[in-house]
């Protein structure tokens, strides 16, 4: 088991280290240690958990309720999985309502009322069966309901096989008490499939019903669980190498929301748009069903199965018409409103093809530049063999990074786009007015930010013609190396810049709950540590030396003038260190 966390990131020295130890990104959190050691954390946090932790931190979760309650491993465990193994909600329940109250909460019962009274000797009548069973060949649990063997052992294996094995309840008649997990395993250990998938199932009980921990959606499943501590809004990166968004278990999808993403990928998936303008602009014929597209002329359309019907309602007519009727046939609707439906539909079609074919433009610019490592790396062991003082080209390395993540935040931020300003999902929250100003602000973030990636890239992607001019002018190298560092730094600002107006364009919604997972790149880092970057006229000296302190450089010329922010164009700007959660 291993914890991971971005703390680290402020004190890394960019030129003094030999690989890549963070990731400048939305909560990604390397792996520093191969084996269980922990590593200093900070939020968000999270923590690798292989299958064999998992017995070991549900155990530890049963003591504490156990030593707390006063109550046996089963209960405990049925307490738990009540209270999504949230141990402080367990506890202030108990605190607020009475131990009594958490057992009928729970459905545990509170006395063990199974029978003492009766001997191994004496006949019972099972109820279930209404056969005459020895107490010994009959089983009754807490709640007292008692049962012969074999009937009990039938309804653990359904219950078993039917998916309710964490919550087994009792036989008996209206009663919901959960079953003692120790007298099921007696009643069924000739079950071996039962017993096996029973006990799995109460095992990973502590990922599936635990709100903190969620599977890695890998594939294949490599069998690890993420941990959280405190914010489930954050995409961390399985020790397989799988990353994700933690709170939907889908893609890291930051700075648009889980819900964005989820109604983007439908539409991607089904086409709908293309759909909706189907829809708008034909009708389908009342004989075959095919679409049919009305290009002109009168209101009576004319199917290729020769179904002649009426443009307006759709129903079905003869051919006989004049330019503003036809014969026998009356429709109410006005052709205005048809007009309306199909400009709106054209509209939206046109609005959905212009962000879905940047979003997929700066995604597979996010692949290409995901698989030049192996070229950037080749790059650097050439200009390692020449000889000179600059030896490490750390530096092109985290610039290569800052690439494919800004590539994927800028392809991610027109799905937000889409959403946020396209008056349908926050129309009732803001107004058209209101809604242009937020859409320039962002735009205006977003128009600079492709605008330094693409600098990036050009920089770093050096043709063989360049390469050989770098191996040999080592003034050349030096100019190339700090335009990289400066440019990333940039675009390391800009990206804070443009999740702090997400925050506040999605702060300022009174009835929705939005949540984006939070930007830990290495400005964000510093504001976080009190070390906020000063921003505005006369600033740039001040900027450059902080930065060289990140960078491990100490050149003046780091850092390149930066506009001053429009007065009153953006109200409300969130700092960082204010948290970058976000709930409305």
């Amino acid at each position: 088991m291993s914890e991971y966390s971005s703390a680290d990131e402020q004190s890394l020295d960019w030129e003094s280290q030999s690989g890549l130890e963070s990731n400048p990104d939305l909560g990604y959190m390397s792996e520093r240690d191969s084996g269980s050691t922990p590593v200093a954390a900070s939020e968000p946090a999270y923590t690798i958990i292989d299958v064999s932790d998992l017995e070991t931190l549900q155990d530890s979760a049963l003591q504490q309720v156990m030593s707390i309650v006063g109550c046996n491993k089963s209960a405990a465990r049925t307490l738990l999985i009540h209270f999504r193994w949230n141990v402080d909600t367990l506890c202030g329940i108990m605190a607020d309502r009475g131990l009594s109250y958490l057992w009928k909460l729970a459905n545990v019962a509170e006395e063990d009322t199974s029978m003492p009274s009766i001997g191994q000797s004496d006949l019972l009548e099972c109820q279930c069966c209404f056969c005459e069973v020895a107490a010994a060949g009959a089983t009754a649990m807490q709640c007292g309901h008692a049962f012969c063997n074999d009937c009990w052992r039938q309804h653990c294996v359904t219950q078993i096989g039917d998916g309710r094995a964490r919550k087994l309840p009792c036989m008996g008649i209206r009663c919901a008490t959960v079953c003692d997990e120790d007298k099921v395993r007696m009643l069924i250990a000739s079950e071996l499939p039962a017993l096996h998938r029973f006990n799995s199932s109460l095992l990973e009980s502590y990922v599936e019903d635990n709100d903190m921990v969620r599977w890695c959606p890998g594939v294949p499943h490599c069998g690890r669980a993420v941990r959280v501590a405190g914010e489930v809004h954050c995409e961390p990166e399985c020790a397989c190498g799988h990353r994700f968004c933690f709170a939907c278990a889908l893609e890291p999808h930051s700075p648009c929301t889980c819900d964005m993403w989820k109604k983007w990928k439908r539409k991607i998936q089904d086409d709908s748009e293309t759909n909706n303008w189907l829809a708008a602009n034909t009708k389908p014929c009342p004989k075959c069903g095919k679409p049919v597209e009305k290009n002109g002329g009168c209101n009576l359309v004319v199917c290729k199965c020769r179904q002649a019907f009426c443009w307006l309602c759709g129903h079905a007519t003869g051919y006989q018409h004049t330019w503003s009727e036809i014969d026998n046939h009356s429709c109410g609707r006005y052709k205005e409103e048809a007009d309306k439906r199909i400009d709106q539909a054209q509209r939206n079609n046109q609005r959905y093809q212009h962000y879905c074919l940047r979003w997929e433009a700066h995604m597979n610019s996010n692949k290409a530049e995901a698989e030049n490592r192996g070229a950037t790396q080749a790059k650097i062991a050439e200009l390692e063999d020449r000889s000179t003082h600059l030896k490490d080209y750390t530096w092109l390395l985290k610039a290569q990074e800052m690439l494919v993540h800004a590539r994927r935040i800028l392809g991610y931020s027109y799905v937000f786009a889409f959403h946020m300003f396209g008056q349908v999902m926050f129309a009732d929250e803001i107004s058209p007015a209101r809604n242009a100003i937020n859409q320039n602000l962002f735009e205006n973030q977003q128009q600079q930010l492709e605008h330094m990636v693409e600098q990036l890239s050009r920089i770093i992607q050096m043709n063989p013609n360049q390469l050989a001019v770098l191996k040999r002018d080592e003034r050349a190298l030096e100019d190339v190396r700090l335009s990289a560092i400066n440019m990333t730094v940039n675009i390391d600002r800009r990206l804070v810049k443009l999740f702090e107006l997400v925050e506040d364009l999605l702060g300022r919604l009174q009835c929705s709950a939005n949540y984006i997972s939070p930007y830990l790149g290495k400005s964000a880092a510093r504001q976080d540590a009190g070390q906020a970057l000063p921003f505005g006229p006369g600033s740039e000296g001040a900027q450059g030396a902080a930065m060289d302190g990140m960078l491990g450089c100490s050149s003046p010329d780091l850092a390149t003038p930066t506009a001053p922010r429009p007065s009153g164009a953006h109200e409300g700007w969130r700092n960082a260190n204010e948290g970058k959660r976000l709930r409305v």
